[in-house]
């Protein structure tokens, strides 16, 4: 059997709170590109017995359609499931020193804000979930198969 490569994965989802309002911008060849941060929470019980909570702060970056749609349906407060992968980045600040940052690249977003629906003024405020699913069209799913890391006998070995 030839050697087997391993496959390269790099998946995420996490779901959390927008910290800020998210950040619009377009790059210089008009390419839409949206920055947020979420709050993510674990809730654990400690040595004690106690309830604790932790939160883990995440920076998110969407680009293209699934960006516009941030900028359109995302505020501060607003709570989001995001699923994407891992991505590092390096650049050089102001005052001349290099930084870096991890940050998930999203491939779809489900927004999960909650609004109130009133049909008539008169009965019960009813809370409804507003659950959309934005995706970036520039992601193509069906590269995401192992089989490209198989040769042909290893292919006919799993079938």
């Amino acid at each position: 059997m030839a050697d087997l490569k391993m496959p390269e994965i790099n998946y995420i989802i996490v779901a959390g709170n927008l910290t800020k309002d998210p950040i619009f911008r377009e790059t210089t060849n008009k390419t839409p590109v949206v920055n947020f941060s979420i709050a993510s929470n674990r809730k654990y019980k400690d040595s004690t017995n106690q309830w604790q909570e932790d939160v883990c702060y995440v920076g998110i970056v969407a680009w293209n359609k699934l960006a516009e749609s941030c900028r359109d349906k995302l505020k501060k407060g607003s709570a989001v499931l995001v699923d994407g992968e891992l991505q590092s980045r390096n650049w050089k600040s102001d005052d001349g020193h290099s930084r870096s940052i991890v940050e998930i690249k999203a491939r779809r977003i489900q927004f999960l804000n909650k609004r109130l629906a009133n049909s008539d003024n008169n009965g019960p405020v009813i809370e409804e979930e507003d659950l959309v699913i934005a995706e970036d069209d520039s992601v193509d799913y069906t590269e995401d198969s192992f089989d490209k890391f198989l040769s042909n006998e290893e292919s006919d070995l799993i079938k």
